[in-house]
């Protein structure tokens, strides 16, 4: 691998940020919306203030690249795509500052390597793009102030006063993005308290001018949780302390572990842990500070899983992981040009293996993704391992079964006809197959979002078409209640290239109505937030 200039770098991180940004606009206009996809869309639709479990910028962003280029895969994504372009030029700023512009090309590289970047975040409709951006900027921003090119910058009060405003502007849209954000400023903050040099910006106007935006600009967040109970911020306080008994789990704990090193890819995973490490014990300020801007979600989000069950959020440690990537950057940067003949052997061949093995598997995965041709020993051979029987890549794609369904049958322009499904997962499939052109009733206990989306009291009388994927026992629970009749008919096969991957199973249900009032005050009714809408009380809280 050739040694580049300085310039050389430069244009390759353009060259290379074009390029992958090209491939992902082709991936998303091409392959359908996962499931936390499609449960997203209805947001992008409608404009609120703010939404149950998730800041409001990604969805207002997308909201217009809808009204830009139509209701399809490709606009609700298009943020995401542009949002990580600008978030790898701003991670070759500040690796280049810090380092070199040489390592500032590699820290592109590598995260457009890494399979939680360069898909997740990098493409997907979801608050994480604007999040690693404002992240980003807003570590920018601290950076010209901490460690300024030069001194005698500080003297000026219109240089400090200017960045710090900007770092304000910039933490407000993080705030906007996802509630990461106490960790950045918590970081820092740390930093600024055990460096002597650092130490006086505690007292100093400036970051109190920045946090003073920021609160301003979080006001639509405080003022819709207000309105609704403090309900998501009472959702995602109970994701860190568990809202139940305390009780050690290390099984979580190893599974968060693996998840995250699977997400970032193994290889990459362990050489950005021994950077945590490396820069814990550097005695330079710029490693120092990077060392707490990333310590912080990394360690917080694994911990907490020894008691609270994240599942698979293996994702919410990638802000930390992210500055990371600027110290393993310059670390493969001396390898190959100062190392040992074996050692700068060994990284070019890490990087040519790595680079080779994420290209391979988007290219396979995402034909797959379309064409479903990986039927011998692929996903669904794989999840067969653990008695799963659905190839777990049909969730990306779009049910237009659906849509067709309700076509064939003239439900799509039945004005007392609405549509349903018993978990909040697939009231979003059901959504987007259906563009948002019926109201998608939950009948679960948690619709999140889509209790704020529509009001059920306007669909009293009209019957409702209920989907579910093998969840009989809560059709009959959740579902029959609500109707005069339940009826079953023939299943609806999800196809793909042909094929038939998913079955979900379709009921005509008759008379939408508000069942009668259960005796047991612990009745499973009684907890369905439908519900209590039904009944005239506010979906969460009281």
């Amino acid at each position: 691998m050739p040694v580049m200039t300085e310039q050389c770098a430069r244009r390759n991180t353009i060259y290379l940020i074009a390029a992958t940004s090209i491939v992902r606009m082709f991936l998303a206009a091409i392959t359908g919306l996962g499931t936390g996809e499609s449960y997203y869309f209805r947001g992008a639709q409608q404009l609120h203030l703010s939404y149950f479990d998730q800041p409001p910028l990604f969805f207002w962003v997308s909201h217009f690249t809808l009204m830009l280029f139509g209701e399809n895969a490709f606009a609700l994504r298009l943020p995401a795509i542009l949002f990580f372009a600008a978030t790898c030029w701003l991670l070759f700023l500040i690796t280049k500052k810090f380092y070199s512009a040489h390592a500032g090309f590699y820290a592109v590289l590598l995260i457009n390597l890494s399979a939680v970047f360069t898909i997740s975040v990098g493409m997907w409709f979801q608050p994480d793009a604007p999040l690693m951006f404002f992240w980003m900027l807003s570590t920018y921003c601290i950076i010209k102030l901490f460690f300024p090119e030069r001194d005698e910058f500080l003297q000026k009060s219109d240089y400090v006063y200017k960045w710090w405003v900007l770092a304000g502007l910039s933490l407000g849209f993080t705030t906007l993005s996802k509630y990461h954000v106490i960790f950045l400023v918590a970081g820092a903050f740390v930093f600024c308290l055990l460096s002597d040099v650092h130490r006086r910006w505690i007292t100093h106007p400036g970051p109190y001018i920045a946090l003073i935006i920021n609160v301003i600009l979080s006001l639509p967040i405080v003022i819709w949780n207000a309105q609704h109970n403090w309900v998501s911020f009472l959702f995602q306080g109970s994701r860190a302390t568990g809202g139940g008994t305390f009780q050690l789990h290390i099984d979580w704990f190893l599974r968060s572990i693996a998840g995250q090193a699977a997400w970032l890819l193994p290889w990459i995973w362990l050489p950005l842990v021994w950077q945590l490490f490396v820069l814990s014990r550097s005695s330079h300020p710029k490693e120092k500070f990077l060392f707490w801007i990333s310590v912080l979600p990394v360690v917080f989000f694994t911990v907490v899983t020894l008691w609270n069950d994240l599942q698979f959020h293996f994702h919410w440690q990638a802000p930390g992981y992210m500055m990371l990537f600027i110290p393993l950057s310059n670390s493969v940067h001396k390898f190959i040009t100062e190392g040992n003949t074996r050692r700068k052997r060994i990284t070019v061949y890490w990087l040519r293996t790595s680079t080779a093995f994420t290209l391979v598997t988007i290219l396979i995965l995402g034909t797959h993704m379309v064409t479903g041709f990986w039927t011998w020993y692929g996903p669904k051979w794989f999840v067969g391992l653990f008695g799963e029987k659905v190839d777990p890549t049909i969730d990306g794609n779009d049910y237009t079964d659906i849509r067709t369904l309700f076509e064939e049958k003239g439900w799509l322009t039945n004005d007392s006809i609405v549509a349903g499904a018993v978990r909040w997962w697939m009231v979003g499939k059901v959504d987007w197959a259906l563009r948002g052109k019926k109201d998608v009733i939950c009948f679960g206990e948690n619709p999140r979002n889509h209790s704020f989306f529509i009001d059920p009291k306007k669909s009293l009388g009209k019957d409702v078409i209920v989907f579910s994927r093998n969840q009989q026992d809560l059709v009959e629970w959740n579902v029959k209640p609500y109707f005069d009749s339940v009826t079953q008919l023939p299943d609806l096969n999800i196809m793909r290239n042909g094929v038939a991957e998913l079955t979900l199973q379709v009921y005509y249900c008759k008379n939408f109505k508000i069942p009668q009032q259960p005796a047991d005050a612990n009745s499973h009714l009684r907890r369905m937030v439908i519900y209590r809408q039904l009944n005239g009380m506010a979906p969460y809280g009281e």
